[in-house]
């Protein structure tokens, strides 16, 4: 059942998230801190063993802003708290709408001259999208940036596995950190989205202004394959116009950082087995489970449709041609895992993920698995008794399964969905229904450009450790929709680079969660501030001459 919160209640939480933030004037470094804040005692610091390079600081007006981010970082943690308070899980609708508006609402304290809650109306692929938030915040500064942000997260699943409840925002201790937040798309992504706007906010009350122009696009539908935000950017591409990159924000993993540039590739289905298709089973709705024996199964049909899709260990795609068409993976990118291999500890790295162990013991082959493999996965499949515990014998009349393939180049979704539907075909399998729920592809990019130059300096500044920046264009920057801003035939090609320290983990999962505290090698949430103060500042040439590094072209 869909929850909505009361236009009062929304009132109520955007002016008690104002009276938490900061002004968006000028010379407020010394403001008092409002007394209904609560005190958590935030350490800045945290245990954490590493600092900034104050030599690296050529600019006076960082400094300050850095002290007003370790004076204020109880507030900036509480608004992090109240964005969690609000739900906004995209595949069920609950909170979208009223998350819209409090997104628009941030924006507006920021002080952008346009902000606007767009529908965007039915999708490429028959869906409606849910609105997508555009910002314009016009400083008369020399670069333009886009921003991109998403605002949706999963849906809880496991409640009673979290050791809080998950739109509660708690505080807890979590070795080896002193204080992490708990909650729904506190690592993906509200945690490190709103440590940049507490940044953005932070830099506005110190000097008054942001040292580079922004447009933010914030959609609510990246955990249903960026539906909405690829009809608002075909839609609208003069708001964009005049962009001269594109950055977003990123994390730690461990003690060095992790770069968004490229996209690895993304197709979303639904396949369906019914016995009205079928012409065998229930064809109305489900019947006794007593009557499976005199009558056939669409489950069993289903299940059986499904072994024929992978291998025995479900590790490897059985469909013809799947595999055609794939791009090898760059020496030097190759070269790039075999470095990174030699710092991976697999038994931390399975812990870390939750995992009992990875498909395979070597480091490499885990690395170039994760990070340019190809997959078939069984997101979900339901139909008939989903109760759980008791009994209640059901013969389902129609079983559905979801599965999202992840492709690399030059493969295609398009491709990929028309090599499903001949298999099963062939298979006697013509009525089981395939629905594409929407497509991602990948995205090539690099990060030897102004915006790469600028996040790599700043994580020299905090002594965080980070490969060179190529000028060589990969997809190895995870799945996020760049392909809109990647060329290729999209309605923009502008750099495209997402850092940030701070760090989080289980992303989808029970007990998803931000660092608040960092420790050893990984900031906490005043650190992640920090590093999009200095980037944005880097970008602007406001903080001395950039160091360049990039590898050979290609």
């Amino acid at each position: 059942m869909k929850k909505f919160v009361s236009l009062v209640s929304m009132m109520t939480l955007s002016l008690a998230l104002a009276a938490c933030g900061q002004s968006g004037g000028g010379g407020n470094a010394t403001a008092a801190k409002d007394s209904t804040t609560p005190k958590l005692g935030i350490r800045p610091t945290g245990d954490e063993t590493v600092s900034i390079d104050k030599s690296k600081i050529h600019n006076a007006d960082l400094t300050k802003i850095y002290d007003y981010i370790d004076g204020h970082i109880d507030e900036h943690v509480v608004n992090l708290q109240k964005w969690i308070q609000q739900p906004s899980i995209s595949n069920t609708g609950e909170g979208i709408q009223e998350s819209a508006e409090m997104v628009k609402g941030f924006f507006d304290q920021l002080g952008c001259q346009k902000t606007q809650v767009y529908d965007v109306g039915k999708t490429k692929w028959g869906q409606q999208g849910n609105p997508v938030v555009y910002a314009k915040c016009d400083e008369g500064a020399k670069k333009t940036l886009v921003v991109y942000w998403m605002y949706d997260t999963m849906p809880v699943t496991q409640p009673d596995l979290w050791k809080a409840p998950p739109f509660e925002g708690r505080l807890v201790e979590q070795a080896p950190y002193k204080k992490v937040l708990i909650g729904r798309g506190a690592t993906n992504s509200k945690g490190p989205e709103m440590a940049m706007w507490n940044a953005l906010m932070s830099i506005k009350a110190v000097t008054g202004k942001l040292p580079v122009n922004l447009i933010f696009i914030a959609e609510g539908d990246e955990e249903r394959m960026s539906m909405g935000y690829n009809k608002f950017v075909t839609d609208h591409p003069e708001l964009i116009k005049g962009a001269d990159a594109m950055y977003t924000f990123g994390f730690q993993q461990g003690g060095s950082a992790y770069i968004l540039s490229g996209s690895e590739g993304c197709v979303f289905v639904e396949l369906k087995t019914s016995g009205k298709s079928w012409g065998r089973g229930p064809v109305y709705s489900d019947i006794h489970g007593g009557n499976k024996r005199s009558v056939d199964s669409p489950a069993w049909r289903h299940i059986q449709m499904l072994s024929k899709l992978v291998s025995e260990d479900g590790n490897k795609v059985l469909i013809p041609g799947f595999y055609d068409n794939m791009e090898p993976i760059q020496p030097e990118k190759d070269e790039e895992l075999h470095r990174q291999a030699k710092g991976v500890d697999m038994k931390k790295a399975a812990e870390g993920l939750g995992v009992a162990r990875f498909i395979s013991d070597d480091p490499y082959t885990m690395l170039k698995m994760a990070r340019y493999g190809t997959s078939m996965n069984l997101d979900g499949i339901w139909g008939g008794n989903m109760f759980a515990g008791g009994s209640g014998a059901i013969l389902p009349n129609q079983i559905i399964s979801k599965h999202n393939f992840r492709y690399i180049p030059n493969m295609t979704g398009p491709d990929i969905v028309n090599k499903l539907r001949k298999y099963l075909d062939q298979l006697g399998y013509k009525d089981v229904e395939i629905n594409v729920v929407g497509d991602v592809p990948w995205a090539k990019r690099n990060t030897d450009n102004e915006i790469g130059h600028a996040v790599y300096a700043a994580f020299d500044q905090f002594g965080i450790s980070h490969a060179p920046t190529t000028s060589i264009n990969s997809i190895m920057g995870g799945y996020w929709p760049a392909y809109l801003f990647a060329g290729n035939g999209q309605p923009f090609d502008i750099p495209i680079v997402g850092g940030m320290l701070g760090a989080g983990g289980n992303a989808h999962a029970a007990n998803e969660y931000y660092v608040i505290e960092g420790a050893g090698k990984v900031y906490g949430m005043a650190g992640a501030e920090k590093s999009v103060v200095a980037i944005l500042y880097n970008y602007a040439g406001l903080n001395g001459p950039i160091p360049t590094s990039s590898s050979p072209a290609k």
